[in-house]
């Protein structure tokens, strides 16, 4: 049997699959490290605990495989992380991660030296935002001089890991996007941008396409992880990219939405689109002239988490005795509400937002409160909400555009929800789908351009190979009341926003 190895490095842990060339995934082991906050808003990680959670995964994979081939390997990883190497390949200081909030002196001044956003988006089709790269750069050459001195090139995370394999430096497309200083139309360095903020050229990396091969397995990395030396090696992707491969969504038709913690809205466009005011982000995708559009909402799943914790305390109290889950009861009361909550509507900006909006201080409202709410009307209340940003996050990914959207695939921890997926359903009038590979997330979208790259499947049969399956459908008369409820959701932040 012909096998295919991904290697997803995330912020919790790395997770390494092995996929048999029918796309079942034969074999998976994921290895836990720690998360540093030297300071509140600051994250950081050692690329070394990042490599020996790598190799002993491998290790375990390898070993499961029973001397089946592989074919090719290749990786998704966390974006934005700032990796700085000096001249001997040596790790110079901790990697900054994405979620790091160190860096918003920094990127006003990219945004300045660029000549403003408009300016900016000019060279890139993107804002420059706090947990890109980019600023992150600047930030050690401003506060840690003797490190930026030191430094020869800087990386991203799933980058450190295909050094460590096969001895070559470089990323790709997907994650140099995510350095915020990448020209993503011509798919090279903003070179002009780069020079007036005052960076050396060279620190940033050779870019490859992400199914381009980009080195082999060496002898030492082979004793380490089980590898056998030679194998194929591709250059992969960043995870908020990759993760639709792993559904499928290579081309227009489809879109996917995550309801983590923060919500997401993505999808593959088959041709460069300008990113009008920078609302949402732009980058380049995992095939050749294909590119991902996205936007992220702050707080999706998370409004229910915070609702849960903040107004079913003696339910949760009673799951942790052993007694029904705490979800399943609000879920079970939400459905026994109207759909529309009668009238009762929640803007889900706890947190301030990101996108569709870009304002810090938006904060959360419950509108229209009446004598007949029940809890069931708020819990409900809270799913529409979240079901509403999401639609004009979407909105926001293709106007301007053509594209028409037939189905979408929803994954993360609310996808688990019946009623929300059929909210989602009758909100976007459209059927929701679930992928069951979107449980290997990243890394399964590795292992398809790893099989991509080394041939043992197209793109188009490598993409058919996630199979979806609907699990709501629109019901016209909701999505005509959705539809009028939906308006009025729009129109609350415009009002409500001078007194934010």
């Amino acid at each position: 049997m012909n096998y295919v190895i991904g290697i997803d490095v995330g912020t919790s842990g790395v997770k390494v699959i092995a996929a048999d060339e029918n796309g079942a995934v034969a074999a998976s082991h994921t290895c836990l490290y720690p998360l540093e906050q030297p300071r509140p808003g600051w994250t950081q990680q050692d690329p070394e605990d990042w490599w020996q959670g790598t190799a002993e995964a491998l290790r375990n994979v390898t070993a499961a495989l029973n001397g089946g081939t592989i074919k090719g390997i290749s990786f998704s990883g966390q974006m934005h992380g700032m990796v700085a190497l000096d001249e001997a390949g040596s790790v110079v200081r901790p990697a900054i991660l994405w979620n790091d909030q160190r860096t918003a002196s920094q990127c006003d001044e990219i945004r300045s030296a660029a000549g403003g956003l408009d300016a900016l988006l000019g060279y890139t089709n993107n804002d420059i935002l706090t947990g890109y790269t980019g600023g992150k750069i600047l930030w050690m050459k401003e506060e840690e001089p003797e490190n930026y001195e030191k430094t020869a090139i800087i990386v991203n995370p799933k980058d450190y890991l295909r050094y460590r394999l096969t001895d070559t430096l470089g990323t790709d497309v997907s994650d140099a996007s995510g350095f915020g200083l990448f020209d993503t139309k011509n798919k090279v360095w903003a070179w002009e941008l780069i020079d007036r903020i005052g960076l050396r050229r060279s620190l940033f990396p050779a870019v490859s396409e992400s199914i381009d091969p980009v080195g082999e397995v060496t002898a030492k990395a082979a004793s380490l992880t089980g590898l056998p030396a030679g194998t194929a090696v591709f250059a992969g992707g960043g995870d908020a990219v990759i993760s639709t491969t792993a559904l499928g969504l290579l081309s227009p038709g489809k879109a996917a939405i995550t309801l983590g913690t923060s919500g997401v809205v993505a999808m593959a466009m088959d041709s460069y689109k300008e990113n009008q005011g920078g609302k949402v982000q732009a980058f380049c995708n995992n095939l050749p002239g294909v590119y991902h559009r996205m936007g992220v909402t702050l707080a999706a799943a998370g409004s229910y988490q915070w609702y849960a914790n903040s107004f079913a305390a003696a339910e949760k109290a009673a799951q942790e005795q052993g007694g029904p889950d705490v979800y399943f009861i609000l879920d079970k009361e939400a459905e026994a509400t109207p759909a529309g909550s009668e009238g009762l509507i929640y803007l889900p900006y706890l947190t301030g937002e990101r996108c569709p909006l870009q304002d810090p201080n938006a904060r959360g409202v419950f509108f229209g409160i009446h004598s007949r709410h029940t809890r069931g009307h708020f819990n409900r209340a809270v799913m529409e909400g979240v079901a509403y940003s999401l639609r004009q996050v979407y909105e926001l990914l293709i106007e301007g555009s053509d594209v028409t959207t037939t189905e979408f695939i929803v994954s993360g921890g609310g996808s688990k929800s019946p009623l929300w997926r059929q909210i989602l359903s009758d909100v976007f009038n459209a059927p929701i789908s679930v992928v069951p590979a979107a449980a290997d997330g990243g890394a399964y979208g590795a292992a398809l351009l790893a099989g991509i790259g080394s041939c043992l499947w197209s793109a188009q049969a490598a993409m058919a190979l996630p199979k979806s399956q609907v699990k709501a459908q629109p019901d016209p008369e909701r999505a005509v009341m959705y539809e009028k409820q939906y308006r009025t959701y729009c129109a609350l932040y415009p009002a409500l926003k001078p007194l934010f």
